[in-house]
């Protein structure tokens, strides 16, 4: 009793009386009069869309008859009435109906409240049962008098003359034995029936129930009790009857054969007081007595609850247990006693909510005389005919009269019974929370809010709990959220300021230290937290284990300043990593390690390998990185450098450009400075060698500039031969005064470039002091090789005041001399070539009036004799006919003279295509040292004569003019040619 006292009542149900349809117009007063269902019901059910009652006398007389009187109404009936009035703990009058006229109908109450009916019993009709997944209803009554039951199986979805079609018809009681029958149940799969009798007997029949002669009945249950209840239980293949008397409980394994008996408890309950609960309680079997309530597996009896009072009606609606119990306010009246017949009794009918320990609705009815369900509600029968709708609220209304009485865990043990989705859970945790917060229950608070993780906004809680002195709870807020990986970067932030707050340095290693399969916030934010809140060895930690390379030699380098190990750790990278991580922090390792710096960067740039890979069998490629990329890592460390630079040079003879540029920077550098002599001449020794390496030739510039801002003079001389300049040579010997260098370096290099001996002349005429040595040899070699005009000698050297005539007399002379012979020797070619030329006109003269006698006896050819027919031509050579056509090429040219013909009509047609060569003439000429012989030397090819075309021969000149004119041309330049 006490326990039930502890239960909250609240109303989740809204109870109305069922009201008659409006009328065809959908008005009228119809609609607000109570729907009355006609008298005389004594059982009902329910199921298909439909409330089914039975046993409605339709037509004739009634008459109301004490329960004192029942045996005037005979043997048999009076019997059967007297024991269902006691099974149904009528105390007070029973109302006794006498048909006039023997009709007994059952009748349907669908949704719509249009009441439709058929006869089913001559007498009465006892018991209904309507299944829920087929349209087959099997009921129980009388067609006579006498303690004859009969069962009839309907399909209501056939019709049999308007009526429903009755399947099968068969005794319920095997037998003469005259019983009265109390319960009536039917399996879903229509494979069972099991009917209970008022002698404690049970009846199974087995097969389909709707035919004869596909079903067997035997007798399951023999015993000295009344049969109050049975219900079939489905469990997978395995199917269980389970049997209650008014003395105790049985369960009977239907699956295997001789069906096996477990007895379960040794009390049992009344009529209609046990029924079957849903897989939501399990399937389990409700037995309701006047003290508990109890709960049975088939098996085992399970729990009980201590329900106090007379039970009279029970039920199992949607997860709720339904009871109808005796108004213990009431007053207590003897079973049998007479009172007034027009008090009808109170009776209390409670749902309660088995699983979340409340009562769900409890109301006062007036002899209900059944509660059915359908159409999503509950319905109570009373006994004058009305019917009263329990309608359920709705599962938001229901949480809202929670919340209103701060009933939070019951609203959420609610909202899980009705699998209310994540969302609405989340909703009442966080409702929950806020509820606890306000109380100052910060504890509670935020365990509900931990229980909104993934659907409430985290800054929502956050904000809550920013107050220092409640940092703890925040904590565990966060360690949660971290823990269903639905933290961001700020909440990783957060929650390592907390545990540095805390100083909780425990939980702040298990936080970091978890596998890295179960990691749960953003690394990189909570390196940068611990580095700032200066847990140093806890970000290095972090930062190494999840492969954080730059933030571990950050925070060695930068705030532990543990350089070996920085140093250490980029030699175990990947070749990647560590020549990144080495070109943006080796300045500072080589500041202060830089011998093992150097040392990991000759690796890093020849054949690098990780440090483990390095120790190991080293199965793996070595990779280089561009050594060039790492010389301004030595920008303060000129000695490392230095070797750096010679390592690799020895070690990769195709080491980049930029590696011997900086050597060679290097090494002029160093020699510059040095003091000592015999270093300085090795250091002047190692220099040179690299410029004579040959690795300066793209850079030669480059090169020269290091060279000339050290004042490295052998190495500028060096270039300069390199790259042909030789002026710069005679030049650099100028500005440093040399003289007898200026005459070397004409004597060396003018052959390849004759402008330096002008250029030294030019040179010593402006020296005021006296150079006559060096101008008479540079005079000397002009002359030798006439490279300047002696007019242009003389004009440079008046620019010396100290240079006389004597320095010039013997130039002069010399030259005089030459020129007088070489006009001697061009008068004599003139001479010669007037002789010539008179000679070849006498014989173009005698060929154009003279006949030409061929006296040539031989051939020319074959020097065999001559015979006819013989060819002759006009320059004296005969040949055989045979022979001539043998070895001549054209019939018109002589085979003998004919080679050196071409010759002269290459020589004109070469002539012809370079008259055009204007550019060419022009370079020739600037370059000359005797322009005047360049000149006359294209005269002579005809370059500025008009050439003239003959396409057709002129008006009064025959070809034989023709000929000899072109003939004696090339007679001429032939001359010329030799």
């Amino acid at each position: 009793m006490a326990a039930y006292l502890q239960w909250r009542r609240f109303v989740f149900f809204d109870r109305e009386t069922v009201k008659e349809p409006a009328g065809p117009d959908g008005g009228g007063a119809g609609g607000a009069k109570p729907f009355a269902l006609p008298p005389g019901i004594t059982v009902c059910d329910s199921g298909r869309g439909s409330l089914v009652f039975g046993d409605i006398l339709a037509r004739g007389s009634l008459r109301r008859t004490p329960s004192g009187d029942l045996p005037h109404l005979g043997g048999a009936l009076g019997s059967v009435v007297y024991f269902l009035c006691c099974m149904m703990h009528v105390k007070t009058l029973v109302n006794v109906f006498c048909v006039a006229e023997n009709h007994c109908w059952i009748w349907f109450l669908p949704r719509s409240l249009q009441l439709s009916s058929f006869q089913a019993y001559k007498l009465r009709v006892t018991h209904l049962y309507q299944l829920k997944q087929h349209s087959i209803l099997a009921s129980v009554g009388e067609d006579e008098e006498g303690i004859n039951p009969l069962v009839k199986v309907w399909n209501l979805e056939k019709r049999d003359g308007g009526n429903p079609l009755c399947t099968r018809i068969f005794p319920a009681i095997p037998g003469n034995k005259p019983t009265v029958v109390s319960c009536i149940t039917v399996h879903e799969t229509l494979n069972f029936m099991a009917i209970g009798f008022a002698d404690g007997s049970v009846v199974l029949t087995k097969g389909d129930i709707t035919r004869d002669r596909h079903s067997k009945t035997q007798i399951l249950h023999e015993g000295n009790y009344p049969v109050t209840g049975l219900a079939f239980r489905q469990s997978g293949k395995i199917t269980h009857l389970f049997v209650v008397t008014t003395e105790n409980i049985q369960t009977y394994m239907l699956s295997v054969k001789d069906y096996p008996r477990l007895e379960l408890d040794t009390h049992g309950c009344g009529l209609r007081c046990s029924t079957l609960s849903d897989p939501s309680q399990d399937l389990q079997f409700i037995v309701a007595g006047n003290e508990c309530v109890y709960l049975y597996q088939p098996d085992e009896r399970g729990p009980c609850f201590a329900f106090e009072g007379q039970k009279l009606i029970v039920h199992w609606y949607r997860g709720y247990l339904v009871i109808v119990s005796k108004d213990r306010k009431s007053s207590p009246k003897s079973e049998f006693a007479g009172s007034d017949p027009q008090n009808s009794d109170k009776q209390i009918l409670n749902v309660y909510d088995l699983c979340n320990k409340f009562i769900a609705y409890s109301s006062v009815f007036d002899d209900v005389v059944d509660v059915l369900a359908e159409w999503g509600s509950l319905y109570v029968l009373t006994r004058d005919g009305k019917i009263h709708a329990l309608q359920e609220r709705d599962t938001q209304t229901k949480l809202e009269m929670l919340f209103k009485k701060n009933l939070f865990e019951m609203a959420i043990n609610l909202a899980k019974s009705h699998h209310l989705d994540s969302d609405g859970l989340s909703e009442i945790f966080r409702q929950y929370g806020d509820h606890l917060y306000n109380k100052g229950n910060h504890d509670g608070a935020i365990q509900q809010y931990i229980r909104t993780i993934g659907k409430l906004e985290p800054s929502y809680v956050i904000r809550k709990f920013l107050d220092a002195q409640r940092i703890h709870n925040l904590t565990a807020y966060l360690q949660t959220l971290h823990l269903q990986s639905l933290a961001n970067a700020d909440h990783t932030t957060l929650l390592l300021n907390c545990y540095t707050k805390l100083k909780d340095s425990s939980k702040l290693e298990e936080f970091i230290k978890t596998s890295e399969s179960e990691v749960h916030f953003d690394v990189e934010t909570a390196i940068k937290v611990l580095r700032q809140a200066g847990y140093f060895s806890h970000a290095v930690y972090l930062a190494e284990k999840h492969a954080h390379h730059e933030w571990f030699l950050k925070i060695q380098l930068e705030d532990i300043k543990n350089y070996q190990e920085a140093l250490q750790y980029i030699g175990k990278l990947p070749f990647d990593q560590a020549e990144s991580n080495m070109k943006r922090y080796g300045k500072i390792l080589m500041h202060h390690v830089p011998s093992e710096t150097t040392e990991l960067l000759k690796i890093l740039c020849t054949d690098y390998r990780p440090t483990g890979d390095r120790e190991g069998s080293g199965m793996l490629e070595g990779k280089k990185a561009n050594s060039e990329e790492f010389i301004p890592v030595f920008a303060n460390n000129p000695r490392e450098l230095k070797a750096f630079l010679e390592h690799m040079t020895e070690v990769q003879s195709d080491s980049p450009q930029g590696v011997y540029d900086t050597l060679l920077e290097l090494r002029l550098q160093n020699w510059a400075h040095e003091q000592d002599l015999q270093i300085k001449e090795k250091l002047h020794s190692e220099a040179i060698t690299l410029l004579k390496s040959g690795r300066f030739r793209t850079v030669f510039h480059k090169a020269l500039v290091l060279c000339q801002m050290h004042n490295f003079k052998d190495g500028v001389l060096y270039l300069y031969e390199q790259g042909k300049l030789f002026q710069q040579i005679m030049h650099y010997h100028m500005q440093n005064e040399q003289y007898r260098k200026v005459i070397e370096v004409c004597e060396l290099y003018g052959d390849q470039e004759t402008c330096l001996w002008e250029q030294a002349l030019s040179y010593f005429a402006r020296k005021e002091e006296d150079c006559k040595e060096y101008i008479t040899a540079v005079l000397k070699h002009i002359e030798n090789k006439n490279l300047m005009p002696p007019l242009l000698v003389v004009q440079t050297l008046a620019h010396n005041s100290t240079a006389t005539l004597s320095v010039i007399k013997d130039y002069l002379v010399n030259k005089l001399q030459k020129q007088s012979r070489q006009i001697e020797q061009d008068e004599q070619r003139i001479q010669k070539y007037r002789e010539e030329t008179t000679r070849i006109r006498q014989e173009i003269e005698e060929l154009k009036t003279s006949p030409k006698i061929f006296q040539k006896t031989k051939c020319s050819i074959c020097t065999s004799a001559l015979e006819l027919p013989s060819v002759h031509f006009l320059c004296g050579h005969s040949f055989h006919q045979h022979c001539f056509e043998s070895y001549s090429e054209s019939d018109s040219e002589c085979p003998t003279c004919m080679p050196e013909n071409r010759k002269v009509t290459d020589m004109i047609r070469a002539q012809e295509q370079k008259r055009d060569l204007h550019d060419q003439f022009q370079h020739q000429l600037k370059c000359s040292n005797d322009g005047f012989s360049v000149v006359a030397d294209y005269f002579g090819r005809g370059v500025f004569n008009k050439l003239t075309l003959i396409t057709d021969l002129p008006p009064g000149k025959s070809a034989t003019t023709i000929d000899a004119g072109l003939q004696r041309e090339l007679l001429i330049h032939t001359k010329r040619s030799t």
